[in-house]
């Protein structure tokens, strides 16, 4: 009897402690849903709300007390609980309004099948991402236009004094045709930077085919005549993708590269690297570096004379839209930079 005793009070004990671990573990978990942004609503089976968090009192403006018992069509969620599990959407409840990310899952509690809704508020993130995308390219295009107004306004009042005082100036007409030629120039680098703009603007939707990889890299590499560049050839790859846009893409990565390699008398090699579910394709040169990454893909922003830059802005852009990326930096092992687009594979590959 002593030792049954004894069991029943280990046992005891081991409930007490799961217990209160569970206990412990309701109050974490309820605290840390106080503390989320994220709106979260618990549904039962006959999709009547169970559990709402202070975020979804907010949204809906009740309190959980009024709210739980409601079904999903009382509380204006049930469009929420039927189509995709994980979506974004325009929509407007009750406390707030805006592009909404939504997440659904199960889970079970007593034996029952439970929904778990969580929706996060993407407006106020988007209008961050919004004003710091203007305020960059208001100062990229303030910058560019004062690079040619300022000469432009300069050499018209030169020319204007001159012309006040042009009889008894020998050297006018000559001091006048070289003005003139100024205003022509920056007038024209206005205008190729706001075609720039346009382009970068209107890029067309990608037109998906079967494209060979090593077909397109060998295609962009022979169109540089500046400095050899080097091919080196990875497996055969077949992707989807608008071969004019990725052309374009290797076009500009690799001016880039001679552009770099001449300052150093380097060298630019190109190749592709095959993977299950990407190909990446890769631009490396022996120039001196980047000082700094944090302007490289904004577009209009150039360090050199008489770029526009919209190459590298352009070609994130239709990296993005083929669904892949593109990164820029230095290189480890020796100066330089590589550059890096990854493009996902054909689907029948």
């Amino acid at each position: 009897m002593a030792d049954v005793a004894k069991e029943l009070n280990l046992l005891a004990a081991n409930l007490r402690d799961q217990r209160l671990q569970a206990t412990e573990a309701t109050a974490l978990m309820k605290k840390v849903m106080e503390q989320i942004d994220a709106s979260v609503f618990a549904f039962n089976a006959s999709d009547r709300l169970k559990l709402v968090n202070k975020a979804g009192e907010r949204l809906l403006r009740h309190p959980a007390v009024r709210l739980v018992g409601r079904s999903a069509e009382e509380a204006g969620l049930s469009d929420c609980l039927a189509g995709e599990a994980m979506r974004t959407f325009e929509g407007a409840f009750p406390g707030a309004s805006g592009r909404w990310e939504m997440r659904r899952s199960t889970f079970r509690e007593g034996g029952e099948p439970h929904r778990l809704l969580v929706l996060s508020n993407l407006s106020e993130a988007l209008r961050k991402e919004e004003r710091t995308a203007w305020r960059r390219l208001i100062r990229v295009l303030g910058h560019e236009v004062n690079n040619s107004l300022a000469p432009i306004r300069s050499i018209a009042d030169s020319l204007q004094r001159g012309l006040d005082g042009s009889s008894g100036d020998p050297n006018w007409r000559a001091d006048a045709t070289e003005g003139l030629a100024v205003i022509a120039s920056r007038a024209e680098a206005l205008s190729r930077f706001m075609e720039g703009y346009a382009r970068l603007a209107r890029l067309p939707k990608p037109v998906l085919a079967p494209v060979e990889v090593g077909a397109l890299v060998e295609r962009a590499a022979a169109l540089e005549r500046r400095l050899d560049v080097t091919v080196v050839a990875g497996d055969h790859r077949s992707i989807q993708a608008d071969a004019g846009q990725v052309e374009q893409v290797l076009i500009n990565l690799l001016r880039n590269a001679v552009d770099a390699s001449l300052e150093t008398n380097g060298a630019v090699r190109i190749g592709w690297n095959p993977s299950e579910s990407a190909t990446e394709i890769w631009v490396e040169d022996e120039g001196p570096g980047l000082g700094s990454t944090d302007n490289l893909f904004v577009p209009f922003f150039t360090t050199k004379p008489g770029g526009t830059g919209i190459g590298l802005a352009l070609s994130r852009q239709i990296a993005e839209a083929h669904g892949g990326a593109l990164t820029l930096a230095n290189r480890r092992e020796r100066p330089g930079c590589i550059a890096r687009l990854l493009l996902p594979v054909s689907p029948a590959h």
